[in-house]
């Protein structure tokens, strides 16, 4: 009797499991309906989507732009290389060779200017003809002032008269050149560098990057801070480098020993330079700092290389 009644609870156990797991594959079925759901509906999303960005971009275009100031071409242009051009060709010219390429050029460049008429021999063609100053006037109008030196080292000062049209991309010289003095000589501001350096480790510094950055001896890295990226001049212009006076900004310059880490000094020095073709005077700036009881290059602030400094 106790087998007869524990056979219907035995079958329940199975007919509860496959309900169980019929539920289960139902589930199943659903989800993967789903996702197939979701992913039909993505193109159906990305249509509504389309069919909405004309009005989007309708709007956008409509907003009023905001105004931006604009520098013109004409405020950025200056002639100075065009009466450059002009003057170098006009002195090489004479009115007796008005149909010669130089004197053709010279009369494009400047219409109603007349070409000059030398004497046989007297006019000594310039070796070299350089802008030196622009000055804009009303109208439209400029005076470029441009040197010519010639083969024997003299040099005369012409300021040459030159228009240019709205957009900047027109030029024209307007009249003959007219010979007037050079610039005047300008008086420089007092050096800050003041403080002289010693024969020392700062000193020894200085002259030993210079050596690996202008003739290539050593590596011009070991004597950079960290953070710091400078490549030696390539070729090696020069044979050898000595350093002369070492000046400073800063007293720290001054110092018998190398300060704290992260001192930073400012130094100019003077520096002569050997090639093959004799001796040469350079000047260089630099920006130094102390790390490990040792001075090290944390920028070169003369000319281009400044970009090569400390980051």
């Amino acid at each position: 009797m106790s087998v007869a009644k524990q056979a219907p609870g035995g079958a329940a156990a199975p007919m509860a499991a496959g309900a169980n797991l019929e539920a289960m594959r139902r589930r199943v079925r659903l989800s993967r309906l789903a996702v197939w759901t979701v992913i039909a509906a993505g193109p159906v999303a990305l249509a509504v989507a389309l069919a909405s960005t004309p009005t989007t971009v309708a709007a956008a275009a409509a907003a009023p732009a905001t105004p931006t100031a604009v520098r013109t071409a004409a405020a950025a242009a200056d002639p100075a290389g065009y009466a450059q051009l002009f003057l170098a060709t006009w002195l090489r010219t004479t009115a007796d060779d008005a149909t010669s390429a130089q004197a053709r050029l010279a009369q494009a460049l400047a219409p109603d200017v007349d070409l000059p008429d030398p004497a046989p021999g007297a006019q000594a063609k310039p070796a070299s003809v350089t802008a030196v100053r622009s000055a804009q006037r009303g109208g439209g109008t400029w005076s470029v002032t441009v040197a010519a030196q010639s083969a024997d080292g003299s040099v005369r000062y012409y300021a040459v008269p030159v228009a240019m049209d709205r957009t900047g991309a027109a030029f024209t010289v307007t009249g003959p050149p007219s010979v007037v003095p050079g610039p005047g000589r300008a008086e420089a501001a007092a050096s800050p560098y003041g403080v002289t350096v010693p024969d020392g480790d700062l000193s020894s510094a200085v002259g030993e990057f210079l050596g690996a950055y202008l003739t290539g001896s050593g590596e011009v890295g070991r004597y950079l801070a960290p953070g710091v990226a400078l490549t030696a001049v390539a070729p090696a212009p020069y044979t050898g480098v000595t350093v002369g006076q070492v000046l400073a900004v800063d007293k720290a310059a001054a110092a018998e020993e190398v300060p704290g880490d992260g001192t930073r000094i400012r130094i100019a020095t003077r520096v002569e330079a050997w090639d093959a073709a004799g001796r040469w005077p350079l000047a260089y700036e630099l920006v130094m700092r102390a790390r490990s009881g040792r001075w090290e290059v944390a920028a070169l602030e003369s000319g281009a290389a400044r970009a090569g400094g400390e980051r």
